[in-house]
C-alpha cells in the first residue's frame, strides 16, 4: 500500500530585483529537512526538469521537502533573462535560504546542479553558512562554463559561413563592453557574464558540513574526472568531509531525448541519509 503522496505548494518570494522569484515547494509527509534546489544554467535547465521531478519524488517519499526556487529571469520568475546579474542569482539564494529558515523546521540542505552549484559556492563564500551540500554534475569553473555557452553562438555562426574564432571573439568583446549576446535563444547579459568568468567552485575553509558530488559518465568508469578528484581531495585537505562518486548515466541536461538516470536518484539517497 502506498504512503501519503508529498503535497506541493507554489509561491513567489518578494524583493528580487526584476521582479519576484517563483518558488515550488514540495513538502514531505513527516518530513526531516528541506533541500533547497538551484537549478542548472539555460537550456540544461529546461533539459533537466524530468529528473529534478522524479527526485524530488524520491527525496520526499524519504522525508526530505523540496524548495526549488527559478532564479531571476529564469522560468517563471520575474524579469527577462537579459536582467538576470550574477549578483542577484547570489540574492536569490540567500533570499530561499531565509525563507527556509524562517518556514520550515529539520534541517537545511542545497542541492545544486550544473551552473546552479557555482552560484550556490559563491553565496556560501558570501557568509558564515555550512550547510550539507549534494552537487549534481557540478561545474567546477565558471569561465569554462561560459565559453562553452558561446560555443552555441559560434556554431550557428559557422552554419552562416562565419569564422567561429571570430564569432567567439567577437561575442567575448560584445559582453564586456557592456551588450548582451544573442546566444540559443537567450540574450546574454554582461552582468551575468562577468560573474561567470569568476566563479569557482571554492568552499569557505574548512567548511563544518557534509559535501556530496555525485557524476555521470560511461558504464564501467569507477573514478570522477581528474578535475572533480582534485577539487574534493583539495576540500578533504582543508577539512571539509568532502567524498565524490562517479555513476554510469547518460548526460540528460545535454541530450536530445529526455532522458532519466534512477541511479543518480539513489545515489543522492544514499547521500541524504548522512545529511539528516
Amino acid at each position: 500500500m502506498a504512503g501519503p503522496r508529498p503535497q506541493r505548494e507554489a509561491f513567489y518570494l518578494p524583493g528580487g530585483t526584476a521582479g519576484e522569484r517563483f518558488c515550488l515547494l514540495t513538502l514531505a509527509p513527516n518530513a526531516v529537512g528541506t533541500l533547497i534546489f538551484v537549478h542548472a544554467f539555460a537550456e540544461e535547465m529546461n533539459k533537466s526538469r524530468r529528473m529534478v521531478a522524479l527526485a524530488v519524488e524520491s527525496f520526499a517519499s524519504r522525508g526530505w521537502s523540496t524548495l526549488q526556487i527559478d532564479l531571476t529571469g529564469c522560468g517563471d520568475s520575474g524579469g527577462e533573462f537579459e536582467e538576470a546579474s550574477w549578483q542577484s542569482w547570489i540574492q536569490d539564494c540567500q533570499d530561499a535560504y531565509a525563507w527556509t529558515s524562517a518556514h520550515r523546521s529539520g534541517q537545511i540542505a542545497l542541492w545544486g546542479m550544473r551552473g546552479g552549484a557555482l552560484v550556490l559556492a559563491d553565496w556560501l563564500r558570501s557568509g558564515d553558512f555550512a550547510v550539507p551540500l549534494l552537487l549534481w554534475q557540478p561545474v567546477s569553473n565558471g569561465r569554462q562554463h561560459l565559453t562553452q555557452f558561446l560555443r552555441l553562438k559560434a556554431a550557428s555562426e559557422m552554419l552562416a559561413d562565419v569564422d567561429a574564432k571570430a564569432a567567439m571573439d567577437a561575442a567575448r568583446a560584445s559582453l564586456k563592453a557592456g551588450a548582451s549576446v544573442q546566444v540559443a535563444g537567450y540574450a546574454m547579459p554582461p552582468a551575468l557574464a562577468q560573474g561567470f568568468e569568476t566563479a569557482s567552485l571554492g568552499l569557505p575553509e574548512a567548511y563544518s558540513a557534509p559535501v556530496v558530488a555525485l557524476e555521470l559518465g560511461s558504464a564501467g568508469r569507477e573514478d570522477v574526472t581528474p578535475a572533480l578528484r582534485l577539487l574534493v581531495e583539495r576540500w578533504q585537505g582543508s577539512g571539509i568531509a568532502a567524498r565524490a562518486e562517479a555513476i554510469a548515466g547518460p548526460a540528460f541536461w545535454q541530450t536530445l531525448e529526455i532522458e532519466t538516470c534512477p541511479e543518480l536518484i539513489n545515489a543522492s539517497l544514499r547521500a541524504l541519509e548522512a545529511f539528516a
